[in-house]
């Protein structure tokens, strides 16, 4: 694994960032069951992505790529899970 430096910090910083803007998604979700403004097809390609890049992540042994691609990653199964239900 690598070294906890500068760079490894802002990566962090900016995997929270990026992997919670799935929350109010979610929560909204989830509150309200309801998902016909959710576009299944672009849920589905983030969520391949996300899982690409988990892997890469895990090839290149990136902590920040790795651990925001993880949340990520459920996060979005989470909404897509959500999107089949409540169809």
């Amino acid at each position: 694994m690598e070294k906890f430096d500068g760079a490894t910090l802002l990566g962090l910083v900016a995997a929270v960032l990026t992997t919670s803007s799935f929350v109010p998604q979610l929560v909204r979700t989830w509150r309200l069951r309801e998902t016909k403004d959710i576009s299944l097809w672009m849920f589905l390609l983030i969520g391949a992505g996300i899982f690409l890049w988990m892997v890469y992540g895990f090839l290149i042994r990136d902590l920040p790529v790795i651990a925001a691609n993880m949340v990520s990653f459920v996060l979005v199964s989470l909404i897509l899970y959500l999107k089949i239900k409540y169809r």
